[in-house]
């Protein structure tokens, strides 16, 4: 693990290293991009991303939680959490790498695409 993070930045950078626009098309592409994600999981929709995962929003009701100094029991509002699944291309490629670049590409792991379900 090299403890390196993506930011938005990076992402714009990315962009327009592999898709010839401009520095600020580039990252007015990924934030519109952010902002679609963002606004579909708002209003309660799934957003999948091709051979990358799912985002969700899930509704978890109240509970007792406990203060883990005190032992004293604590009421949890209830809230809506974020959730992601990845997909299987994802986790394979996390596992295996890019030893077999062939491989993975053969199971289906191409350039993500977004589609908001």
């Amino acid at each position: 693990m090299t403890g390196e993070t993506i930011t938005r930045a990076r992402l714009s950078e990315a962009v327009y290293e592999e898709a010839g626009l401009s520095r600020i098309e580039s990252a007015e592409l990924v934030e519109s991009v952010i902002a679609e994600i963002s606004g579909a999981l708002e209003r309660g929709e799934i957003v999948k991303i091709s051979s990358f995962g799912s985002f969700a929003v899930r509704q978890k009701g109240q509970r007792i939680g406990r203060n883990p100094k005190t032992g004293q029991e604590v009421p949890i509002r209830p809230r809506r959490v974020l959730v992601f699944r990845a997909s299987h291309a994802l986790k394979d490629l996390i596992n295996h790498g890019m030893a077999h670049p062939e491989e993975v590409r053969q199971k289906g792991a191409t350039a993500p695409k977004l589609r908001s379900a």
